[in-house]
């Protein structure tokens, strides 16, 4: 494999973008020829293994370095006592995705699995026996694990950078002039990513130069991260990161273990894989903070919105800032002339979350769906018709019109599909077949549109071939088989005739691989290098006199099928490799950075939407729950792949059913330990748990979210089926529930 790209096999694919392609790296991965990070094995290899604290507050009293250093085949352990220095103070942030991190600055213990000392030796199995042999002793303090013992503070900001109140109208008018006013508090737990690939790292050094084998969600940002942490230029870093076993965020943030691989490779002038085991995840590397959110909703006597405030207290840890924007989901959705969402932090001795899978919507969602199921009962409306009665024109507050939205026939197309005309209002009235509880619920999904600074690069070949590069990541959605759609398309070539490149840190800069963006901000980045590569072979056809596309410059040419046509006489056409092979060029190369207007951004909302309706069954005398039933209508803009964008869906919806009745990191509240840090006690579903799922495609157009009209697809089905399945429990019971994951002691008896 070539060390300057990392291509993709091609096969035979349809024709443009909008075709259900097969992923073109599916028959790799399923025939176990996908080189994932760890794969990695360059000549002279060492293995480093993270010793982690198993303490939550205090400091590291007594580490046994010399009996680590003797086991056989120990080369080096690193802990506060001999780390090299760093260029870049890990105690201070590094925009826009940078957070504190833990590499050895000093003694003190700040969470449980915090990197305490690193072991590097000939086997993986010596650092692993020598890490043991460390044999920790602390001076502990007493863990600050929950509500009652955290430390509660106004944050600064939520998420990444957000604002922690927003306010629109006036709130107190608002509840004195509602009928009715529902409120409730809603608890969220905290939840890991658990990708199926855990966090690695190859790391190998020539010089002041490193190339790092990982994988990885934003290559440009990481690439200047590094350079500043080791004190060399962002281009001496090269990333490699072909494919990614599962990210859902946590790979696009810089963390303490693979640093400390990286600085243990460069002191010892010889490669360095670290992988962390699946507990050692639970820690340094980001996870969705718990939260604990409170609603409070004023509706007229029409059930209509007078008020709605939603407020958040949301779990970071005790040294970073990074909060769940909860609260924000009640934003974008529902009219209502009085809107104020707050946020508020509670310092707790964990690592510190991060962004995960719908950072914020997810548990916002959550609750709000719930909250809005509370108030159409208080209404006596059926939840969907209370949910029209509401239904934004213009996006809530601001009253900025959405680029598009579709969310009307989302509805109509999901209900159809669902049967929802024939639900009983009222709760406890269906039965299955074997005589459990039956109960439909829904929720509304969204998410916003962003887009990323991007650049791509294509090349028109003299044999009529293709090559398309942009540095992107693709984390399982799909993206690299339509990013490939979408660059084929812009040069006017079936996708069996374009080689597509990433993956890659040299290549150009493919923005980042999250918030649902990439395909949209590296797909029109790889639109325009297309059209300037089209432009650039059409220049040299309309000044060849030898060309029948001569002289047609006022009047155009059209790409298509590898050939050149002009508009007003489409048999006058020239196939690509004739235009080159006359001009004696092998290639015409053409380049794009692609960027939202920000005048279009400013005047329009910008989101996807959807709605979700869930039917699940309850055992009357078990009290266990199964979600037997999604149904999913979503409306995102122009689809690409309709094949991958299905199971961007299915796969929202089952982590949806995953965080309502499977998902939950259990703390031992004295020692500050999560007591499931395994994929044997960490609950997520299996197929078993989600028998049947059915995603809508509705369609949509957009002129203003981007050129290509393509909006994101990954994260929108989490939103709306949490809410979905905990309004169709209380509708099969009569049990409202407001805690997650739902518990079978919750329905004990009913």
């Amino acid at each position: 494999m070539s060390p300057d790209a990392i291509p993709m096999s091609t096969g035979r694919y349809g024709s443009n973008a909008g075709q259900p392609l097969t992923r073109r790296d599916g028959v790799l991965k399923v025939t176990g020829r996908a080189t994932y990070a760890a794969d990695n094995t360059p000549d002279g290899l060492l293995y480093a293994v993270t010793a982690v604290s198993t303490i939550a507050r205090g400091r590291v009293a007594f580490l046994d370095v010399a009996a680590a250093e003797a086991h056989p085949g120990v080369v080096a352990v690193m802990t506060p006592a001999n780390r090299p220095p760093l260029f870049h103070d890990p105690e201070e942030k590094m925009p826009p995705f940078g957070f504190r991190v833990e590499v050895l600055q000093d003694d003190g213990v700040r969470y449980v699995n915090q990197p305490i000392a690193l072991v590097v030796a000939e086997t993986l199995e010596a650092a692993t026996e020598a890490a043991v042999l460390l044999a920790p002793r602390y001076a502990a303090e007493p863990a600050r694990t929950d509500r009652a013992s955290g430390e509660r503070y106004a944050p600064p900001a939520v998420g990444v950078g957000g604002s922690p109140r927003t306010a629109h109208g006036d709130l107190d008018a608002g509840f004195a002039r509602a009928a009715r006013i529902v409120a409730a508090e809603y608890e969220t737990p905290a939840q890991y990513h658990n990708a199926m690939e855990p966090h690695a790292v190859v790391a190998a050094w020539d010089g002041d130069k490193v190339t790092i084998d990982m994988p990885n969600q934003a290559m440009a940002l990481s690439c200047a991260a590094y350079g500043a942490y080791f004190g060399i230029p962002a281009e001496n870093v090269v990333i490699r990161s072909p494919f990614l076993g599962g990210g859902f965020g946590s790979k696009a943030i810089l963390n303490g273990p693979q640093l400390l691989a990286i600085l243990a490779a460069r002191q010892l002038g010889r490669p360095v894989k670290l992988a962390l085991s699946r507990a050692q995840m639970y820690g340094p590397v980001g996870h969705r903070g718990q939260t604990w959110q409170s609603l409070r909703l004023g509706v007229d006597e029409d059930g209509r919105l007078t008020a709605l405030h939603h407020h958040s207290l949301s779990a970071t840890s005790s040294f970073d800032d990074f909060l769940e924007p909860a609260a924000n989901a009640a934003l974008p959705l529902y009219a209502s002339p009085a809107i104020l969402v707050e946020h508020e932090g509670l310092r707790l001795d964990t690592g510190t979350p991060g962004p995960m899978r719908a950072p914020g919507e997810a548990s916002g969602s959550a609750a709000l769906e719930i909250a809005i199921d509370e108030a159409a009962e208080a209404c006596g409306m059926d939840p969907l018709v209370f949910r029209l009665a509401n239904y934004a024109e213009t996006e809530p507050g601001s009253g900025r019109p959405f680029s598009s939205k579709a969310l009307r026939e989302c509805y109509a197309e999901g209900a159809k599909r669902f049967g929802w005309s024939k639900r009983p209002l009222q709760p406890r009235q269906m039965r299955d077949k074997n005589g459990f509880l039956l109960g439909w619920g829904m929720g509304t999904a969204v998410f916003p549109c962003p887009h990323f600074p991007a650049s791509a690069r294509a090349t028109l070949r003299a044999d009529g071939s293709a090559l398309i590069e942009t540095a992107g990541a693709d984390m399982g959605q799909g993206a690299w088989t339509a990013l490939a759609q979408i660059g084929a398309e812009a040069l006017g070539l079936d996708p069996d005739q374009v080689e597509f490149h990433s993956g890659l840190s040299t290549l150009p800069d493919g923005g980042v691989a999250g918030g649902s963006g990439h395909t949209a901000s590296a797909g029109l980045a790889l639109h325009e290098a297309g059209i300037d590569a089209i432009a650039r072979l059409t220049e040299l056809a309309l000044n060849d006199p030898a060309s029948p596309l001569y002289g047609a410059g006022n009047i155009g040419v059209t790409a298509r099928n590898g050939r050149l046509h002009r508009r007003d006489d489409e048999a006058r056409s020239e196939a690509y490799a004739d235009i080159l092979t006359r001009a004696g060029a092998r290639e015409v190369v053409g380049t794009a950075k692609s960027a939202r207007d920000p005048a279009v951004a400013a005047a329009h909302a910008m989101y996807s939407h959807g709605a979700v309706f869930a039917e699940v069954t309850i055992d009357p005398d078990l009290g266990q729950i199964r979600a037997t039933r999604l149904v999913g209508a979503f409306a995102a803009g122009r689809i690409i792949n309709p094949l991958t964008v299905r199971s961007q869906y299915y796969g929202g919806m089952i982590w949806g059913a995953s965080f309502a009745l499977h998902e939950e990191a259990v703390t031992d509240h004295r020692t500050g330990r999560i007591m499931n840090a395994d994929l044997a006690e960490y609950h997520v579903p299996v197929n078993a748990d989600v028998p049947s799922l059915e995603a809508i495609l509705v369609p949509e157009d957009d002129a203003y979210v981007n050129p290509i009209g393509v909006k994101g697809v990954g994260e929108i089905g989490v939103t709306g089926t949490v809410g979905a399945i905990a309004n169709a429990i209380w509708h099969a019971t009569g049990v409202r529930v407001r805690r997650f994951p739902v518990r079978i002691e919750d329905f004990l008896a009913v």
